[in-house]
């Protein structure tokens, strides 16, 4: 029995089309696993740098508005809305309010502080704020700070006082008089819906005191280094106090790494927020996500 091997023309034919499909093959496959990894990338960036924005954003709406400013480490810092640093700033700072009293504690649906003064009660060694329960709140500060701090660490800002951004939160340093603050040291009195002040020896004889108020605790800063990429957001540190983000123990926490820009503007009361992340998988690809909060 004669058995047909391949003819010469046949085994051109496989070898030309084997030649094809190394060349051009092989640049598909290369092609289609290049699209691969650019989409995988695309969507763990897109949804990284989203949570980052949507994270800062989170804490930056519940912030006392005139308190936000602009640094740049070693440089004087600037209210964020008048803030001529540019993309030099790379710490955004604000005094947040304690939106989480504001709720209530799990036990109760009713404000921990009510945001009320009565100026009929209240005088210049007493703020007395109807249904504001202090004990509790300080129990609440010491929860949400990991015990880091309690009521003695707390201030108020009245709404509708005069503020001024270089010496009435204590970014210069610790606030040790009431009226030249914009907020003011407070601690618990032997009534819960009393305050009295937090300045040892002083009270709050000849300052103006509004009707409403918002009970702040902690101060929160963002900060990118541009060295390792990391964002990072610090809190639980009192500027009224003295204290500052950079301060030994500082509590943070990672937002997001290899970001390449963090970038903010403010008009008014609104801040505008830029987050730009790159990978080494891309070269020269950076991917941006905005948020404005008001």
């Amino acid at each position: 029995m004669q058995k047909r091997a391949f003819t010469l023309i046949e085994l051109i034919f496989v070898i030309v089309i084997m030649g094809i499909l190394s060349k051009y093959g092989i640049e598909l496959l290369f092609q289609a696993y290049r699209n691969f990894i650019f989409s995988k990338t695309n969507n763990a960036l897109q949804s990284q740098s989203q949570i980052a924005v949507e994270t800062i954003a989170a804490r930056l709406m519940y912030r006392i508005k005139d308190s936000a400013i602009a640094r740049q480490p070693g440089v004087t810092y600037e209210p964020v809305a008048s803030s001529t640093l540019a993309e030099n700033a790379t710490v955004l700072e604000w005094v947040g309010y304690d939106v989480d009293g504001q709720r209530g504690d799990g036990t109760q649906t009713t404000p921990l502080w009510s945001g009320v003064i009565d100026l009929d009660l209240s005088n210049a060694n007493m703020l007395k704020s109807p249904a504001t329960d202090t004990t509790k709140l300080n129990a609440l500060i010491g929860a949400l700070s990991n015990g880091g701090s309690n009521i003695s660490h707390a201030a108020l800002y009245f709404i509708g006082s005069d503020s001024d951004i270089y010496t009435g939160y204590g970014w210069n340093g610790v606030l040790n008089n009431h009226n030249n603050s914009t907020i003011h040291r407070i601690n618990s009195n032997a009534n819960s819906d009393e305050f009295v002040s937090g300045i040892g020896g002083v009270n709050f004889g000849g300052t103006d005191i509004f009707e409403y108020y918002q009970a702040a605790w902690t101060a929160y800063a963002v900060v990118h280094d541009p060295n390792n990429g990391e964002l990072r957001l610090f809190y639980d540190y009192q500027p009224w106090l003295g204290e500052s983000y950079t301060d030994n123990g500082v509590k943070n926490q990672l937002i997001m790494n290899n970001v390449d820009t963090f970038r903010f503007t403010g008009v008014g009361s609104i801040i505008k927020i830029q987050v730009c992340v790159n990978t080494d998988l891309m070269e020269d690809y950076s991917l941006c996500k905005e948020k404005t909060v008001f």
